[in-house]
């Protein structure tokens, strides 16, 4: 296997809105949130339909409701891509399984987290998430005390700028124009908190969120000029 595969958890959260309304919110959050929208762009909205379309973005307002990862491995000389998606439970219970599953890696404190905008998105929202509820950030995602250097986190969104820091490109896009098959089969980033709160489909969901660490992984092998992966050396567990 590759040098630059080992070692490396390739990880996707799907979020929602902490619930279904904002009028749901206790009234100090509700208070909060309009505070927050009349911040954002699409003013003219009302707080309580911002809530829907936005509040998911944002780890003060949103929750994790599943985690995909994934990793490669070698089997008889062949790299293989491996990946599960932690769901079906709390949003705490599935902080505390991604918590054991980063103890366990084989990697121990070696062990490198990639994502897709991961730095802008994943590992802040993870790390806020974590400690809202409660719990010891992992070593991975505690970046308290590391140099910049000792920070053990990937983004091929950052690989994709080149150090153009305005330029943002979609996953989607990027598995488009190096001929990855798409994750966006049922459903796309904008209807996973509709598809949770309304549709109560967290399997469609889970299905996406693995799919999207498929590409992810597989924009890896692109961005490091290696031959993606056929269909029969992934597995989803």
């Amino acid at each position: 296997m590759h040098p630059r595969l080992k070692n490396i958890l390739f990880i996707d959260i799907e979020t929602a809105a902490q619930h279904a309304v904002y009028d749901d919110l206790e009234p100090r959050l509700q208070e909060l949130w309009a505070k927050k929208a009349r911040t954002l762009k699409a003013t003219e909205t009302e707080p309580h339909d911002l809530y829907h379309e936005k509040a998911a973005i944002y780890a003060e307002f949103g929750k994790v409701i599943c985690i995909g990862l994934g990793g490669f491995f070698e089997e008889n000389k062949i790299t293989k891509f491996k990946s599960k998606v932690l769901g079906n439970l709390t949003e705490k219970e599935t902080l505390e399984a991604f918590q054991k599953v980063l103890e366990e890696h084989s990697a121990k404190e070696e062990l490198i987290l990639c994502a897709h905008n991961g730095k802008e998105f994943d590992f802040p929202y993870l790390s806020r998430r974590f400690l809202v509820n409660g719990l010891k950030l992992p070593y991975v995602l505690d970046n308290s005390a590391k140099k910049p250097w000792e920070v053990q986190h990937l983004d091929t969104l950052e690989f994709w700028k080149f150090g153009d820091y305005k330029h943002f490109t979609s996953l989607d896009l990027l598995s488009a124009i190096f001929n990855i098959p798409s994750s966006k089969t049922e459903l796309d980033g904008s209807q996973v908190n509709r598809t949770y709160h309304t549709d109560k489909d967290l399997e469609k969901i889970k299905r996406y969120c693995q799919n999207d660490v498929v590409v992810l992984a597989q924009l890896y092998l692109k961005l490091n000029a290696l031959e993606l992966l056929s269909e029969e050396n992934i597995i989803r567990l």
